[in-house]
């Protein structure tokens, strides 16, 4: 007897040739009915025999694309419509947007023999793609994902692809972005002055004589421009560096494949996993030279990264040396996107601007990932990841914008028990980066028809993200939610975890507000969904100058030997005390004395600073995080000791360990011993508190060998540690945990 089985997909199962592959199955199972998008995902009716349709279920998931991510299936069996053949129907775009757009994905290896084949007609086309791989979020417009919806809609397809388009057994059938050297995007190269000189294939010879000629290039890729170089001529990164006031902060450096990143870098086999998934992410691995000085100066790490889109394998083939590729931007400004934009902005930082004419409709940076203690930590989430969305062990109350912190700012939208996090956004500390902060939110809400019920952000009330929510949720008469920063920290590694119930919260960064108007950073915190108790912190101690202090480990280290030795500190022969004049450091002791603009801290990001400073290693910083990377590089794990401490009514006391620190006389000893100090505070604690689940989270659990090491104590003490895989353990983290408070908040 027939029967009609009807399917509901939701999921990231659009724009991954979902449609061609239930097409072929139902035609291989002698099926008939149809298969649509739809604004929640994939809609299937087909009719048959009941064992058939249990055959096509069951084949359904064990057959999916590769590219597929289900989140959920519901079926029924009903009375046979009566089709008499299958079909793909036009997409419907009616409904609450719930399905999960696809990221980017890099070129798939069917792909890349094309584009190197001779005989192929789409030999070196730098826009080659089928279902299975190339460009998603960058390009959509609106949901459901068809051509029509895309950037791709200003391209009529040729002959050939139509017939590609159109045929169920090619793997670019239904694939949107299909394209070809006849009717697809092209090349363009111009001179810094914004002179046209070569178009297609000519405009790809002359990047690489350029490239070979030491020039710099701005080149258009997926989600914005690279700033490209040899990575092996000092003198071109040198001034790279200089065109793009990026004084010391580590490039990222693109290799053609990996024999030839392994000539460069010792990448261990997860992060050898890692490098060649999909997704196509910067690791951070570690580095044996050969590279010009500049490109990562003072680290013993490089981010290194595989070519993901056809223009960059194009590229790196063409070449015998690797290539910087860094954010076309000047530093702290968004990644440029617009080639109008690009032609005015890149031209300075540029000698030459390699444009196509497929525009990106959203900026989406390279993410970055590191392997700390064991396992793949994301430190930046966005292109190859985002949107995709993170689910929940639970459903929210309400649906959520969450604005995230100011600092490596990502935002999310949360409905049900999903997610979404937005791609990367950067510092939103000036006017640009608000602006393209704001164009982000409601692009995504646009994208997904969301309107939130609530709005969430973080209780500083300096940053630029909560000022933006407060006059957001004004204008739109909904409820404002603030959550502690380092609350948000654990709520989010408890979320991507899967944990209910209490947990002890381990949040160690630079800068967080606290509830008691100081700035915290050295946190013990006993979670749940609803609420915290800070159990233990650090001793609070002053930054002397404010902000100033945040980027001068000098000034923070003067406040340790203040708070170690008063007004007597001023006597010692130490680097720190060198780096100041006499009358400079009197005004400083003065400062420090009266708490003139130099305000309370716990912060352990802030503790590296000072040990930094107090054993001669860096005085100022040109970046965020150099001082605790030097660190982390010095890090022997042959040493086992460490300092002492002291635990006294909550409070950690560092006293006792700074003292033993300017004893010692061996930095790399001196940074072990410290390291390993912070790691035996942690399991002292978790002792105290005898919580088993302990979460670790915050800017400083990117630290490798201290996670590693508080992994070890505590899981050999038989706590069970729970760290960051999904979103960063840094700010780029917030938005998750701000989201599910929101979400779940009582009273609303």
């Amino acid at each position: 007897m027939l029967e009609r089985l009807c399917v509901s997909i939701k999921g990231a199962v659009q724009g991954v040739g979902f449609r061609p592959f239930v097409y072929r199955l139902a035609k291989e199972l002698g099926l008939r009915g149809f298969v649509i998008n739809d604004s929640r995902g994939v809609y299937i009716e087909v009719e048959g025999e009941r064992r058939v349709l249990e055959e096509f279920l069951i084949k359904l998931n064990r057959e999916k694309p590769i590219l597929a991510r289900i989140h959920s299936v519901d079926f029924s069996f009903l009375q046979p419509a009566g089709y008499s053949d299958f079909e793909i129907k036009e997409s419907s775009d009616t409904g609450q947007k719930e399905v999960f757009v696809l990221p980017d994905m890099s070129t798939c290896e069917d792909c890349l023999k094309e584009l190197f084949d001779p005989s192929d007609r789409r030999y070196l086309y730098p826009f080659i793609n089928c279902t299975n791989c190339g460009p998603r979020f960058t390009i959509i417009e609106s949901l459901p994902y068809d051509r029509p919806n895309t950037t791709m809609k200003l391209f009529k397809m040729c002959y050939e692809c139509e017939r590609e388009y159109h045929e169920p057994s090619n793997r670019r059938f239904h694939a949107q972005p299909n394209a070809c050297p006849e009717c697809g995007p092209w090349l363009s190269l111009y001179s810094s002055e914004g002179k046209l000189i070569a178009e297609r294939n000519e405009a790809l010879t002359l990047t690489l004589k350029l490239l070979k000629d030491g020039k710099i290039v701005a080149v258009k890729g997926v989600g914005g421009f690279h700033l490209m170089c040899d990575a092996t001529r000092e003198e071109v990164v040198s001034l790279l560096r200089e065109r793009k006031r990026r004084k010391e902060k580590p490039f990222a450096v693109m290799f053609r494949d990996l024999s030839q990143l392994k000539g460069y870098t010792e990448p261990s086999e997860l992060e050898l996993l890692l490098l060649t998934l999909p997704e196509r992410p910067i690791v951070l691995t570690k580095y044996k030279g050969g590279l010009a000085p500049s490109v990562a100066p003072g680290l013993k790490r490089l981010g290194a990264f595989l070519p993901y889109s056809p223009l960059h394998h194009i590229l790196l083939r063409g070449l015998d040396f690797p290539l910087v590729a860094t954010s076309g931007n000047l530093s702290e400004e968004p990644i440029i996107i617009d080639n109008v934009e690009a032609l005015k902005g890149l031209s300075k930082l540029s000698d030459f601007l390699l444009l196509h004419n497929r525009d990106i409709k959203r900026r989406c940076d390279d993410s970055v990932v590191k392997v700390i203690g064991g396992t793949p930590t994301p430190i930046r989430r966005s292109r190859g990841y985002a949107p995709m969305p993170v689910g929940l062990p639970f459903s929210l109350k309400r649906k959520v914008l969450a604005v995230g912190g100011m600092l490596k700012n990502t935002f999310a939208l949360a409905f049900g028990d999903r997610v979404i996090i937005s791609q990367h956004v950067g510092d939103v500390e000036n006017l640009e980066t608000l602006k393209a902060f704001e164009e982000m939110v409601f692009d995504l809400m646009r994208l997904y028809e969301f309107e939130p019920e609530v709005v969430v952000c973080d209780m500083h009330p300096r940053y630029e993200t909560t000022r933006w929510a407060e006059g957001f949720s004004v204008e739109k008469a909904l409820p404002l939610v603030k959550v502690q920063h380092h609350f948000a920290h654990i709520l989010s590694c408890m979320a991507e975890n899967q944990l209910r119930g209490k947990v002890l919260g381990i949040a160690w960064d630079g800068t967080g507000y606290g509830e008691d108007g100081t700035l915290w950073g050295g946190e013990f915190l006993e979670c749940d969904y609803s609420s915290y108790m800070r159990l233990f912190h650090f001793r609070p101690f002053r930054l002397i100058g404010g902000e100033r202090a945040v980027k001068e480990p000098r000034r923070v280290a003067l406040s340790i030997l203040f708070e170690l030795f008063n007004e007597e500190a001023l006597d010692l022969e130490l680097p720190t005390l060198r780096c100041f004049e006499e009358k400079e450091l009197k005004n400083l002791y003065i400062a420090w004395k009266r708490g003139i603009n130099s305000p309370y801290t716990s912060s352990v990001g802030r503790l590296f600073d000072a040990v930094a400073s107090l054993l001669n290693i860096r005085h100022t910083l040109s970046y965020e995080g150099q001082a605790s990377m030097m660190l982390e590089d010095l890090y022997d794990y042959s040493v086992k000791d460490a300092y002492p401490f002291e635990l006294k009514d909550g409070i950690i006391d560092w006293k006792p360990m700074f003292l033993a620190l300017m004893e010692e006389r061996k930095h790399v000893r001196a940074v072990s011993r410290f390291i390993n100090t912070l790691a035996h505070i942690c399991l002292r604690v978790s002792q105290e508190v005898s919580l088993e689940r302990v979460c670790l989270s915050g800017g400083v659990m990117q630290n490798d060998p201290l996670v590693s090491k508080i992994k070890e104590l505590l899981e050999n003490a038989g706590f069970r540690v729970y760290t960051h895989q999904k979103v960063p353990p840094n700010d780029g983290g917030l938005s998750l945990g701000q989201a599910v408070f929101g979400g779940l908040a009582e009273g609303l």
